[in-house]
């Protein structure tokens, strides 16, 4: 059996998430599809608008084959240690030979030319990378100049545009990692990644999920256009979580060193988060003084998010390095056999059932409690119950 991945967040599930599971079927060469999904919580630091098992049911009720949780720890972490925990994942599994992803340009070979030319950090290259973040720009916008200066036969977009720089992550960690998986980069329909502007059918899940904020008949007719019926259905049950409040108790009761301590927290970031918040512990206050160049708006979030869930930088890299699971959210009925199957050759356990949690050992069982940690805390926000052991067959 051939597998194609697909690493995603599906928030919510909408026509283009559709579309690109519809173009892997016919292109892709694969028999199954498999989802690698983001679980309650986010990579741009938010909670999602649907709890983890409902998005999984979208997506096999929409074209997937089976669907398995990315580990918290991940999911809420830069674009380098999502898509180094992601592929690491991947590359575990023998029959995972395809990683799709949404691009806004680009084919395989030239993803896979700026992802090599980010690995190779000559004398020189390590010198403009560090002369460039002297202005104060972020590391990743850095290191992506130095890359451009060195190689003008790199497209620029492909280090910039949100999609294509998730793509050349993923390849970056193929190569690193020497999986044999094959990169399949499919051009995105309509709205752009952070796009806001609402499109007939193809809108982002960035508009979708701001049209959920809105009581207009405008906004109720956008969804409907927009995303498959299912989803609809329980889109217009969807109610907003009140994360921003936890998170800044959170925030206000973790001492500094701890929040130091969290993936995308540097330079003292800690120290100015918790400073802001103790004279206005309001969310978007906060990030609104510290939000500058050098330190993006998705940046901080990821901060409040990781310490909101104790994610730790030191154990996000030895997790990346370890034997982990594969947590099976969803799965189709009449395939499972079969891809339980192809799981089983893989180099991790499945945790289908409450006591495959025993077969947990170290890292991988401190990194699932994370998951399970994770997932209480959504149901305390949500008011909702749902078990981190459940596994969905559709």
């Amino acid at each position: 059996m051939k597998i194609c991945a697909v690493i995603c967040e599906y928030n919510p599930f909408h026509n283009g998430h559709r579309y690109q599971l519809s173009e892997i079927r016919a292109k892709s060469g694969c028999d199954k599809i498999l989802c690698l999904m983001s679980g309650n919580f986010t990579q741009r630091g938010e909670a999602a608008v649907l709890g983890k098992y409902t998005r999984a049911r979208h997506a096999v009720e929409c074209g997937a084959d089976v669907v398995l949780e990315l580990p918290a720890a991940f999911a809420v972490s830069s674009a380098e240690l999502f898509a180094r925990g992601a592929v690491h994942i991947l590359g575990s599994i023998p029959s995972v030979t395809t990683l799709a992803f949404g691009c806004e340009n680009g084919d395989k070979d030239s993803f896979l030319l700026a992802a090599n030319a980010t690995l190779n950090e000559s004398k020189e290259f390590k010198a403009a990378l560090k002369e460039n973040m002297k202005g104060g720009t972020s590391y990743i916008r850095a290191r992506n100049a130095a890359v451009l200066a060195f190689h003008d036969e790199i497209d620029e977009s492909l280090l910039s545009a949100p999609n294509n720089v998730l793509g050349t992550e993923y390849c970056r960690a193929i190569l690193a990692e020497k999986f044999q998986i094959e990169p399949m980069p499919i051009p995105r329909v309509g709205g752009g990644y952070a796009d806001t502007s609402l499109f007939k059918n193809f809108s982002s899940a960035t508009a979708l999920r701001a049209c959920l904020k809105e009581d207009s008949r405008k906004a109720r007719k956008a969804l409907k256009r927009n995303v498959p019926e299912q989803v609809l259905e329980d889109l217009q049950n969807a109610k907003e979580l009140p994360f921003e409040t936890a998170a800044m108790c959170a925030l206000s009761s973790t001492p500094a060193d701890e929040v130091a301590a969290c993936p995308d927290c540097s330079e003292g970031l800690e120290n100015r988060l918790k400073s802001m918040a103790r004279y206005n512990p309001e969310y978007h206050s906060v990030l609104q003084k510290i939000v500058s160049k050098r330190y993006t708006l998705s940046r901080l979030k990821r901060i409040l998010m990781q310490n909101f869930l104790g994610v730790r930088l030191k154990d996000v890299r030895s997790y990346a390095e370890s034997s982990l699971y594969y947590n099976v959210l969803a799965v189709k009925k009449t395939d499972a056999e079969a891809l339980f199957g192809e799981l089983a050759q893989g180099k991790y356990p499945s945790i289908i059932r409450k006591s495959d949690f025993n077969l947990l050992k170290k890292d991988a069982l401190d990194c699932f409690e994370r998951d399970v940690y994770a997932n209480d805390l959504y149901n305390a926000l949500s008011g909702a119950y749902t078990n981190e052991f459940d596994t969905l067959f559709i």
